[in-house]
């Protein structure tokens, strides 16, 4: 019997039917953490930085997560996307080094400490406990962020409490003391109760508040004169300056009033007594006192200048002591924070209680020794405080009230809600209060021990340098800007333990630094880099000082934490990781330091404008008169799908622990890719159920490409690119167009862009055009026929771009295909793929078959109506005539017939007739031919060979003959 009628009957047996170990489910949550040992156990990052070796250098510097408590939904955001701008840049071609790292010193773990084992510790004890708790949570945060796939340095991280950065800290403060912008002042600063500390600006947030507003009369102590100020000859009735404010605690530390020299003040004559006002507020100031009232005269502010005013408590017994302890008078100041916008427009001036009012009295000749300060740390006065002492001034404020209410000096009360500084750690309302402060000079003045005076004010500096760095969104540098225009002196001293010590000695007498401080720093550096900051804080005066120690104070201070990471860039990136062969695991030459390039990227949420992004700009600046960054990139904060902020009070949040064990990080990381960063990412159950459907055809796509690549191999079975079918050039033209895409986004730190372009390709390009046309020539040609080994190639090289495309994003999904079709270690050693052709001809390809997918989805559209109709099964069983206008549609015409008989595999049916006519018109029918068993298109010719009387007769030629002629599909 010939092999012809010895045929097969089973002719599914005979299609080349796709076949890949790589499984249709991920299975993430079980798989994922063998990736995370596997990358962790063969040293995946360093071979990666091996690799890349002299290669270009990206370098994104990871901005310290605080190591305190299990990460949260918003670190996961913000170290995926660092990882995935990273494993972009690696893939570049770039060595992109990424360092994590770790804020260890502060308040929060000085918090916690206090609760586990209360406030009555040593300091020594203090420091040696939160090192403890710091390297425990460190621990348990890194096990998180690896489990996320983020690939670093997770070997050698940088912590600020590693004692060569503690070291490297001091050494900075020594710099930038020597640049001159570091001085030691009384002024006030945001102080916290809690904190019992001084705080930064980037540790104040603002929240609502309710506060009593008060009007409260001083009566003038020399009507005389200020009848002659308002050009009267006297005055008949006792004369009162009404002041407005919503801090009725800062009363009893009034020194002065303030009044604006430009705006105009009337007397204003009432039942209550004379009253001077802002002219411009006189009539809602009435209406609030409840009292009808005539204007005497108007004068300007200057007028009223150094005029003085008796304390509304001025003729007020204490009860315990029966002293009139508040007999002392108010001068009058001119300031122009005094306006009219609301309450009076005078000033109340407690100048320990507000940076204004302090600068407006010392500007007036009051001395430090002068100003009056009776809140103690912890928002307690001072047992001296007559009437008040002993009191905690949030329950003193009605009381206070009262007092003035009993002394007929009350004008009115009210009460606002209104927005007011809070402390970010314990979220309570902060006051300002005058305190000897450790300074950052933000203008012109004169620092300590300058020797190298800079030649523009750190303000100047810092704008400067922010014209010269690049903001993802733009509208950063904005925000930025204004923050830096309009920000005070930065108070670097805190009153804590945990913390890198100012190492400082006082002379006793004068408050002035020893002659040798910066001999001192170095000591004192040389020290911390040895023994942590424990050495320091255990070396007395007489260690340090000798003979001299009688004569002066160490200080107790200790650095501002924002100040512990915004000099990272001081001790990291010029320092332990990122010298020259450094950060391939050399050794570290402590206090070391080159004058290197900036970070490529500083990467954090938009709060750290005013944060991170805010303390390294200035001290970079002071420091080296530069930005520490090229760029900055900030993202938004995760929020649910109503738009609230993730919080455990709220229980609206979304676990990434839990998310990994349920769904897999791989989720996670395909949902902060797929999200508009530049705004807030919003997440909840209902959002991550629709990622893994993405997910899910993006890997279903990808199974296809392996699966029907399985048996190919490129170095034995590849088909050159001239002589590969049209279609299949057409498919890698368009993979190389699409490539273009990608890269561009991710040259700009963008993403989503990337995955909802990658979802659109695998569902258009790929599943709803080019491989469900190819699926006919890949499953029934001969296997190894030139049709099939050329689709085989334009898969195989899309498989390849595919998974580099998805790597950054996609990294364990990635990994995974690539143990089949990989011939490296791991996919992150690769580069993008370089397509082979001529761009004059891939467009060309590309302009002609964007007519002939148009011609397609009409002709679809078309058959959907017989579908729909019930006439025919699929479009296979459809039969069409395509009529072409040539005048109008000429480009159109020249493509379809181009491709001659293998027009029908394009449209994916039996028959294609293509002809000219006056106008564009689609026949469709359903064929009366009979189909094949094996291919399933309808064709005359099923059955031409008796033996196999079931099979067309390209299935019986593919089969057992010299095989079809495939040219264009």
């Amino acid at each position: 019997m010939s092999e012809s009628q010895a045929a097969p009957t089973d002719y599914r047996a005979t299609l080349n039917l796709p076949d890949t170990p790589f499984p249709m489910r991920g299975d993430l949550p079980k798989r994922e953490p063998g990736w995370v040992q596997e990358w962790e156990t063969k040293g995946i990052y360093k071979k990666l930085r091996d690799a890349r070796c002299g290669a270009p250098r990206f370098v994104l510097h990871d901005g310290p997560p605080y190591a305190n408590g299990q990460i949260h939904m918003g670190h996961a955001v913000n170290k995926i996307l660092k990882d995935m701008i990273v494993k972009a840049r690696q893939l570049k071609g770039m060595d992109a080094l990424y360092v994590p790292g770790w804020d260890c010193h502060g308040l929060p773990i000085e918090n916690q400490i206090e609760k586990l084992h209360g406030r009555n510790l040593s300091r020594d004890e203090v420091q040696a406990r939160s090192r403890a708790y710091a390297t425990e949570q460190v621990a348990l945060q890194k096990k998180d962020f690896k489990r996320l796939g983020v690939l670093g340095d997770w070997e050698d991280p940088y912590l600020t409490m590693n004692p060569g950065n503690e070291a490297d800290e001091i050494r900075a403060l020594k710099r930038i003391m020597e640049r001159g912008f570091v001085y030691r002042g009384l002024k006030p600063v945001y102080w916290c109760f809690d904190c019992r500390s001084s705080l930064a600006e980037f540790e104040i947030e603002y929240a609502d508040k309710q506060s009593q507003t008060i009007d409260v009369a001083f009566e003038a102590a020399e009507p005389q004169k200020l009848a002659a100020a308002f050009g009267l000859e006297s005055l008949a009735k006792p004369a009162f300056a009404v002041i407005w404010t919503t801090t009725a605690w800062t009363i009893p530390a009034n020194q002065a009033l303030n009044l604006n020299p430009e705006l105009e003040y009337s007397l204003v004559d009432t039942s209550r007594g004379l009253l001077i006002l802002a002219s411009a507020l006189v009539e809602k100031a009435l209406e609030r006192y409840q009292l009808g009232g005539t204007v005497l005269a108007s004068v300007v502010g200057e007028k009223l200048a150094n005029l003085q005013f008796k304390h509304p408590l001025h003729d007020v017994a204490d009860p315990g002591t029966g002293e009139y302890s508040y007999r002392r008078l108010s001068p009058v100041f001119l300031a122009d924070y005094a306006t009219a916008d609301d309450g009076t427009g005078i000033v109340h001036s407690a100048p320990a209680y507000g940076v204004d009012d302090f600068n407006s009295c010392i500007a007036n000749g009051f001395s430090h020794d002068d100003i009056l300060n009776p809140v103690q740390a912890t928002g307690v006065y001072v047992e001296e405080l007559p009437m008040f002492g002993g009191q905690f001034i949030w329950k003193a404020a009605p009381v206070i009230v009262e007092a003035l209410r009993a002394a007929d000096r009350l004008m009115a009360t009210a009460t606002i809600t209104h927005s007011y500084p809070h402390c970010w750690r314990h979220k309570t309302p902060v006051i300002y209060r005058a305190a000897a402060q450790w300074f950052v000079r933000m203008d012109e003045g004169e620092g300590v021990f300058t020797k190298d005076k800079a030649g523009k004010t750190l303000r100047q500096l810092a704008l400067d340098a922010i014209e010269q760095t690049g903001f993802y969104p733009e509208n950063g540098k904005t925000r930025l800007r204004d923050m830096i225009s309009g920000r005070p002196d930065w108070c670097i001293s805190r009153q804590r333990n945990w913390g890198v010590p100012l190492p400082f000695f006082l002379h006793k007498a004068s408050g002035e630094l020893h002659p040798r401080t910066m001999e001192i720093m170095d000591q004192a550096a040389d020290m911390v880099a040895k023994g942590g900051i424990e050495a320091w804080s255990k070396a007395t005066a007489e260690d340090i000082l000798g003979a001299e120690a009688a004569d002066y104070a160490k200080s107790n201070d200790i650095l501002d934490v924002w100040f512990d990471s915004g000099t990272t860039h001081f001790h990291v990136l010029r320092g332990s990781h990122f010298d020259d062969g450094i950060s391939r695991g050399g050794a570290r030459d402590e206090g070391h330091h080159t004058s290197g390039p900036e970070a490529d990227l500083y990467l954090e949420g938009h709060d750290q404008h005013r944060g991170w992004f805010h303390s390294s700009l200035l001290t970079a600046c002071a420091m080296n008169d530069r930005a520490p960054y090229k760029g900055l990139l900030t993202h938004g904060f995760t929020v649910d799908s109503q738009g609230r902020k993730m919080s455990k009070s709220l229980g609206n949040g979304v676990d990434p622990q839990k998310t990994s064990e349920k769904l897999g990080a791989e989720i996670i990381r395909l949902w902060v890719a797929a999200s508009d960063y530049s705004g807030d990412i919003a997440g909840d159950d209902k959002i991550l159920a629709r990622v893994v459907d993405a997910y899910r055809r993006i890997r279903n796509t990808l199974r296809f490409l392996l699966a029907n690549t399985s048996d190919f191999d490129i170095a034995t079975d590849a088909v050159p690119l001239a002589e590969m079918l049209e279609i299949d050039r057409y498919a890698l033209a368009r993979a190389a167009q699409f490539q273009e895409e990608i890269l561009a986004h991710y040259e700009v730190y963008e993403f989503h862009p990337v995955v909802a372009k990658l979802q659109l390709y695998c569902s258009e390009d790929l599943g709803g055009f080019y491989l469900d046309v190819l699926k006919d020539r890949l499953y029934t040609t001969a296997p190894k026929s030139l049709a099939r080994r050329s689709a085989q190639t334009a898969l195989w090289q899309i498989a390849q771009a595919m998974l580099r495309w998805m790597a950054p994003f996609l990294s364990f999904t990635a990994e995974e295909a690539w143990k089949f079709v990989g011939n490296s270690e791991t996919i992150f050693l690769e580069q993008y793929a370089v397509f082979e052709g001529d761009a004059a001809e891939r467009n060309a390809l590309l302009d002609k078959w964007a007519r002939i997918r148009v011609a397609r989805e009409m002709v679809n559209k078309d058959i959907e109506v017989l579908r729909a109709d019930g006439k025919v099964g699929s479009s296979l069983q459809a039969n069409v005539r395509l009529s072409v206008p040539m005048a109008t549609h000429g480009e159109l015409w020249q493509a379809l017939a181009s491709l001659g008989e293998d027009l029908k595999f394009v449209f994916i049916t039996s028959a294609v007739e293509l002809a000219a006519g006056d106008t564009m018109q689609i026949e469709t029918r359903a064929s009366e031919a009979a189909k094949c068993e094996r291919c399933w298109h309808y064709r005359e010719d099923v059955g031409i060979d008796p033996a196999h009387p079931t099979i067309c007769g390209r299935c019986t030629s593919n089969l057992y003959g010299a095989g079809e002629n495939r040219v264009f599909a």
